[in-house]
């Protein structure tokens, strides 16, 4: 499909990507191409690295992820955006943390709210849409095994041992944050993933009003399968499994199309994968509709190239649009 076509058709439409994680931002960096009302919906339950220390120690809500996504749709080489990324050397009391999450902190407190920091560092970074908080609400993932054991923590449900039954949040169904709500009702587009299945993607269906308003959107819902597994959260999942989880946590027939990889990944990146028990998703029949392109980025992760995912999306969206 022509580009300036896709564009032309893509630009005004309201697109909502849900999620966390690394994935999230890979999404945004390459759809804000296309598309200039693009709302990120954040998972904030992160409790690991620099997100997990000023979550700790100063009470505010994780700030890793939003960071992340802002910076994906911001000008990709300013200044500032680099800045943002910019992580302290390991020695010292900042080891670890990265001036964006140390700004966001200070803007929430300056700002008198969360939502405000990120809304002023938006400006700041002059974003191509807007991020958002799913909650605001100080959150805790908790995962039940089939084996019946319970894990509580985002970092410590990536190393569980066993498949994960389902999850929940702690406190149940916390607040909807300002305007999550009213995007997700007026979505064109609703977007799942990229990301770990339960603790960047799922997590978001718990909070209050959420699946609900997923539900009553006449948005086309997509979700974009992980191309490799995670040991702990997803070890030996299948196309077929995630599906599963996804309307076990939310309800049937709430995908409208599935995007897949096909494409194999460098022998030696997938024996480096293999150490860690991690494996291709395989692309079993589901009875959902599936696109399956080759969508791996030529990097040191096993990861979606941004701009083959996103004009995988394009070319979904722009023929509903001429269809329909």
């Amino acid at each position: 499909m022509d580009f300036s076509n896709s564009c032309k058709i893509m630009e005004n439409l309201k697109i909502v990507a849900l999620g966390g994680g690394s994935g999230l931002s890979t999404l945004l960096r390459g759809l804000k191409k296309y598309n200039k009302y693009i709302t990120a919906v954040v998972n904030v339950a992160d409790d690991g690295g620099s997100s997990g220390k000023l979550r700790t120690e100063l009470g505010v809500l994780p700030p890793g992820d939003i960071r992340n996504c802002l910076v994906a749709l911001s000008e990709e080489e300013s200044l500032m955006s680099r800045l943002f990324q910019y992580r302290f050397p390991t020695k010292g009391t900042l080891a670890g943390h990265s001036f964006g999450n140390l700004f966001l902190t200070a803007m929430s407190s300056i700002s008198g709210s969360f939502d405000s920091a990120i809304a002023n560092c938006g400006e700041v970074l002059a974003i191509r849409g807007r991020v958002l908080p799913v909650t605001l609400s100080s959150i805790v993932i908790e995962a039940e095994l089939e084996s019946g054991k319970k894990i509580r923590g985002e970092s410590k449900i990536a190393n569980a041992e066993g498949r994960i039954k389902r999850i929940c949040l702690i406190p149940i169904s916390p607040p909807a944050a300002p305007n999550v709500i009213n995007v997700l009702k007026n979505a064109d587009v609703i977007i799942l993933g990229p990301g770990s299945l339960y603790t960047s993607v799922i997590v978001n269906f718990l909070v209050d009003g959420v699946i609900d308003a997923i539900k009553s959107s006449g948005a086309y819902k997509i979700y974009v399968c992980n191309i490799m597994t995670q040991p702990g959260e997803t070890k030996n999942y299948r196309l077929s499994d995630h599906i599963v989880a996804v309307q076990e946590h939310s309800y049937k027939g709430i995908l409208d199309c599935v995007i897949a990889n096909e494409g194999p990944i460098p022998e030696e990146l997938a024996k480096r994968y293999e150490r860690y028990g991690a494996y291709q998703v395989e692309n079993d029949k589901i009875c959902v509709r599936t696109v399956k392109k080759s969508l791996f980025s030529d990097e040191i992760y096993a990861r979606h190239n941004p701009d083959k995912l996103a004009e995988v999306l394009a070319e979904i969206i722009c023929s509903l649009r001429c269809c329909g």
